[in-house]
């Protein structure tokens, strides 16, 4: 296995020396935000997380190798370039045996950073199930994934465009604890919160370690949630996202768009249809996911 990944000298050493390590996913920057906001805030996220006295690792595939822990330039390299894969897990195997680039997913940056034994990634928001997946079977394969990979993953919850109810519905399912940062409720990505209770309320960064440490030392195989919710300065009225939601739904469903297409269409549609407001949301609430998960990160390194 270590030899599809390689280590950036940063990451080597802070294991060697049993530092804290953050993983953070590329997607957000190939697919999830225009340029030049990406590879800045990628740059903005990495630095937040060194302040917060962990190692930033973002992972990438490039060339088919895996990349744990990215240069200026690579990161550079998936902010302008439009040959990068959006990468799950069932891409991994033939990114690598083809040499091409691939931008990884919650799904594929969780195995990556388990391969990797790091095991706090921050991200923004979760996939989950999507609106009419008793239809379409659409779901993501991010809840598979925190069932089966022990990484937790700090996120703002849930995105909105999905189907929240049986997104908690399939996390209790398979036995993933989703903890609520300081909050009773699921976060829904662009608002503090949401009509759906999480399954656990931790109000600081060691309490979310310490259960962290549990699940995992009575080896219950699987991740964990961290719900974190955007920062109240950017977040958005409920009632204005809801609308704003449904009709790019509705366009995504007019032109007929399936699978892992959909979820940049809608992000794209409710960004123009905000007039940026919801990049910036997407900004600060990923930018505030790695200060907590810097601080959890910090905590568990030291009962490990």
């Amino acid at each position: 296995m270590k030899s599809f990944i390689t280590l950036s000298e940063e990451v080597r050493t802070a294991q060697e020396e049993g530092k804290p390590v953050v993983a953070l996913e590329s997607t957000i920057i190939s697919h999830g935000m225009p340029y030049p906001q990406n590879v800045q805030t990628a740059r903005d996220v990495e630095q937040i997380i060194r302040d917060g006295g962990a190692v930033p690792a973002t992972i990438a595939l490039l060339d088919g190798q895996i990349k744990i822990g990215l240069s200026n330039d690579e990161l550079d390299l998936l902010a302008r370039s439009e040959d990068v894969t959006k990468a799950s897990r069932k891409d991994l195997p033939y990114l690598a045996a083809t040499g091409k680039h691939g931008a990884t997913t919650v799904a594929a940056t969780m195995i990556c950073a388990a391969m990797a034994d790091i095991p706090v990634f921050v991200t923004g928001g979760i996939g989950g199930v999507h609106r009419g997946a008793e239809h379409s079977m659409d779901i993501s394969a991010d809840l598979e994934e925190l069932a089966r990979t022990n990484v937790a993953v700090v996120c703002s919850g849930a995105k909105s465009i999905l189907d929240l109810g049986l997104t908690m519905e399939y996390l209790e399912t398979k036995g993933v604890p989703v903890m609520g940062y300081k909050t009773d409720q699921l976060p829904a990505f662009f608002t503090r919160s949401s009509e759906f209770p999480v399954h656990f309320r931790v109000d600081e960064a060691d309490e979310a370690a310490s259960t962290l440490h549990a699940k995992w030392g009575m080896e219950m195989e699987g991740g964990a949630v961290v719900a974190n919710p955007i920062p109240e300065d950017y977040a958005m009225k409920e009632e204005f996202i809801s609308g704003v939601i449904e009709e790019a739904v509705q366009e995504a469903e007019n032109l007929g768009m399936t699978g892992k297409d959909v979820t940049p269409f809608l992000l794209q549609k409710i960004q123009e249809s905000t007039g940026g407001q919801s990049l910036d949301a997407n900004i600060a609430l990923v930018k505030h996911n790695a200060e907590v998960g810097a601080a959890i990160a910090a905590a568990l390194n030291k009962k490990s």
